[in-house]
């Protein structure tokens, strides 16, 4: 599984739109761990360009604070898991409390 998450300031972006990088993070489903990590800059913003952009990068799955409904759509499209209301942590942290089961997630603070 590769999962990306949105990052500004080294801790995940509460809306991924907004965020300067994503870190897409191979992980071992069975040890539930990560097994390596890379971090790309994000494209520039447009409507639609980040699902095509994180699927051409092979993520299926995108864990972040906020994400907008059409957004959300688009991702689903594209066979890739959507998790939202994540918090304000570093990347590695909030993959690895995702991995545990432990993640806490809130709502979604974007309503558009």
């Amino acid at each position: 599984m590769k999962i990306a998450v949105p990052v500004a300031e080294e801790n995940l972006a509460l809306h991924f739109g907004h965020c300067r990088e994503f870190v897409i993070f191979d992980v071992d489903d069975e040890g539930k761990e990560i097994v390596k990590s890379e971090t790309w800059p994000a494209p520039p913003h447009q409507p639609g360009l980040l699902p095509q952009w994180l699927q051409e990068k092979g993520a299926n799955m995108i864990i972040a604070g906020g994400m907008g409904a059409r957004a959300q759509s688009l991702f689903e499209q594209k066979n890739i898991k959507v998790i939202i209301g994540a918090p304000r942590e570093k990347p590695e942290k909030v993959v690895a409390d995702f991995m545990k089961g432990t993640l806490s997630t809130g709502r979604n603070i974007c309503d558009h």
